[in-house]
C-alpha cells in the first residue's frame, strides 16, 4: 500500500507504508519492518539473558523482555529511517508454552521458557491419572513445559507465587499487553498449549480441573483470532518504542504458526518444518487430528488447523556445540560459517558416527539424553558436526512419520528456522525425507508471518492464501537425491535401533539424577 501526498509546491510524492513484525523467541527478540509486499526493510534484534536457578529450570526476566522489545523497535525504526506514522500495524509472534504470569496489578511475576523441564515428574503423574481425558478435550497430552503443567507445578511447589497470579500470558502477549494495555491472548497459542477445547477453541473449566487447576479459569485472558486487532499503541508505549500512538496491534501468533505462514506454507497439505531451538513439524489441514500420537494441534482461524509433532530436539543441539566448543576461546569470527565448512569437508560414509539430539530431552520422554555413537580414531570434528546435522534431521523424520501415520500426508516441505540458512541442512532434509524442500526468501519468517496477520487485519488481502501468495516467495528449491535417500534410509534404521537400545540406560540415568 502506498499513499500520495501533496507537497507545498503542488508536486506529489509517494509515501510507502509498512508493517512491523515482532518475534519473541526463548531468548532473542526481533523487530522486523516489512513493506506491504513482504520485503524486509530493516531488522533489529537483542539477545536476552536466560536464568537457570536449579537443574531443569529455564527462566527469563519478563521486564527485560519488554525492555529489549522496545529497544528493538526503536532500533528497527531508526535503521529503516522511516516515520512511525508510516507503520500501519504491528503483529507479534512468540514461542509457545512455557509460562508468563502477571500479578493482580498487572506487574510481572514470573517468566518460564519452553525449554524448562522442572515439571517432568508432574507431567508423567498427570498423564497417568488424566492423560486420556485431557487428550480427548484438547487433542494434546501433558508434557513438562506445557503451560498448564507448569502452572500446576507452581500451584503445588510455589503456592505463594500462585496465590499472587492475576493473568496468564504467553511470550508475545507480554509485548501486546505493554504495547496496548490489553491483557489478551489468541487462539493459536491457547490451543497450542492445550488450554482450550478443540476443535471449538473454547475455554473449558473441566479441562483445567484435570490438571488440578479448577480455580485457574480467571487467570486466562480473552483469546481472540490471531489476525484480529487486540488494541492500539498507547501514549506510554509510543514514548518507549518510537511507534505512533494509536497504531493497531493484532492478537498475534504462536510462533510456529507465524513461521509457517512466513515460509510460504498455508494450503491444505502444505508442510512446514522449522529447524530452530525446537523441532517443529506441522501439516495444514481443515480438521484437527484426533490422534493420540500427534503431539499438538493449533487453531488459527475458522477451519484452519496446524497438526504438529514437536520437541526440543533441533538446532538447539548445534547451538550448544557451537557455544561450548566452537566459540570457546573466540577462535572463529564466524562460528556457524566454520561449522558449515567443517560439515562440507566430510564425504558421507556408512561408517560415520551417529548422534542423538536429546540434550533437552525428547518427544518420547524427558529422560532421553544426547550422545555420539560409533566414533573412531579417524573421525574429526567435521564428522561430529555432520552427525549432529543428521541426528537432528532423523528426529524431524521420526516426527514426520508420525504425522503421515495419522493420515496427514504432504508432498512439499517449506523449511524455515536458523537451520534453513545452512549450506547443507536443506538438501539433507530433502534427501532424508524424500520430499521437495523450499526455503523462503525471508529469513525472519516468524516476524513476517505476524506481519501477514497484520495485513489481514487491515483488509489488505482477502484471506490467508492471498496474503501468503502476495507477501512470500521462495529463495531456493531442493530435490531429493535417490542415492542419498538410500544412504539415509539405512542409517536411519540403525539410528532408530540405537535409540531403542539406549532407553533403559537413559531411564536408569534419569532415576539416579532424582
Amino acid at each position: 500500500m502506498t499513499a500520495r501526498t501533496e507537497t507545498p509546491h503542488g508536486t506529489s510524492t509517494i509515501v510507502a507504508s509498512y508493517l512491523l513484525g515482532l518475534d519473541a523467541g526463548n531468548t532473542v527478540i526481533k523487530a522486523v519492518l516489512f513493506d506491504t509486499s513482504g520485503r524486509q526493510v530493516a531488522l533489529h534484534a537483542l539477545d536476552g539473558a536466560t536464568h537457570k536457578p536449579l537443574p531443569g529450570m529455564v527462566e527469563r526476566s519478563v521486564p527485560e523482555l519488554w525492555e529489549n522489545a522496545s529497544a528493538a523497535i526503536r532500533g528497527c525504526l531508526q535503521r529503516a529511517g522511516v516515520s512511525s506514522a508510516d507503520v500501519l500495524a504491528v503483529g507479534c509472534a512468540g514461542h509457545g508454552n512455557g509460562l508468563y504470569l502477571l500479578d493482580k496489578s498487572g506487574a510481572a511475576l514470573l517468566g518460564i521458557q519452553s525449554l524448562d523441564s522442572r515439571a517432568a515428574a508432574l507431567a508423567s503423574e498427570i498423564d497417568a491419572a488424566s492423560g486420556d481425558a485431557i487428550q480427548v478435550i484438547s487433542l494434546q497430552r501433558p508434557w513438562p513445559a506445557q503451560t498448564p503443567v507448569l502452572l500446576a507445578w507452581l500451584k503445588r511447589h510455589r503456592p505463594e507465587i500462585y496465590a499472587k497470579a492475576g493473568t496468564l500470558l504467553f511470550a508475545k502477549d507480554v509485548l501486546t499487553s505493554r504495547l496496548t494495555g490489553a491483557r489478551v491472548s489468541d487462539i493459536s497459542d491457547m490451543t497450542g498449549a492445550g488450554l482450550m477445547r478443540l476443535p471449538e477453541a473454547s475455554h473449558d473449566s473441566g479441562l483445567l480441573s484435570l490438571y488440578g487447576l479448577e480455580d485457574a479459569l480467571p487467570l486466562l485472558p480473552p483469546a481472540i483470532e490471531p489476525s484480529a486487532i487486540a488494541g492500539h499503541v498507547t501514549a506510554e508505549a509510543a514514548q518507549a518504542t518510537g511507534l505512533s500512538a494509536g497504531t493497531p496491534v493484532i492478537g498475534g501468533y504462536f510462533d510456529v504458526v507465524s513461521s509457517a505462514l512466513g515460509s510460504g506454507a498455508v494450503k491444505q497439505g502444505d508442510a512446514s518444518i522449522v529447524v530452530g531451538s525446537w523441532s517443529i513439524n506441522q501439516v495444514f489441514a481443515p480438521r484437527a487430528a484426533a490422534d493420540r500420537r500427534v503431539f499438538m494441534v493449533s487453531k488459527f482461524g475458522a477451519g484452519r488447523f496446524l497438526n504438529m509433532e514437536n520437541s526440543a530436539t533441533s538446532a538447539a543441539n548445534l547451538e550448544w556445540y557451537v557455544r561450548e566448543f566452537i566459540e570457546r576461546g573466540s577462535h572463529h569470527a564466524d562460528p556457524f560459517g566454520a561449522v558449515n565448512a567443517a560439515v562440507g569437508s566430510v564425504r558421507p560414509a556408512a561408517g560415520d558416527p551417529y548422534f542423538h539430539p536429546f540434550l533437552y530431552g525428547g518427544r518420547m520422554g524427558a529422560h532421553q539424553r544426547g550422545g555420539f555413537y560409533g566414533i573412531a580414531g579417524w573421525h574429526g570434528e567435521g564428522h561430529l558436526l555432520r552427525a549432529i546435522f543428521e541426528g537432528v534431521m532423523f528426529e524431524h523424520r521420526r516426527h514426520v512419520e508420525v504425522l503421515a501415520e495419522a493420515g496427514l500426508g504432504f508432498d512439499r516441505v517449506a523449511l524455515s528456522g536458523g537451520g534453513a540458512r545452512s549450506a547443507h541442512w536443506p538438501q539433507m532434509f530433502a534427501d532424508g525425507l524424500g520430499r521437495h524442500v523450499t526455503v523462503a526468501e525471508a529469513t525472519e519468517t516468524g516476524a513476517l508471518g505476524a506481519a501477514i496477520g497484520a495485513a489481514l487485519a487491515l483488509g489488505l488481502h482477502a484471506d490467508y492464501e492471498a496474503a501468503v501468495a502476495a507477501m512470500t516467495q521462495a529463495r531456493a528449491w531442493f530435490a531429493p537425491d535417490a542415492g542419498m535417500r538410500a544412504h539415509y534410509d539405512k542409517r536411519y534404521e540403525t539410528w532408530t535401533r540405537i535409540t531403542r537400545a539406549m532407553e533403559p540406560v537413559w531411564r536408569e540415568m534419569a532415576g539416579a539424577a532424582q
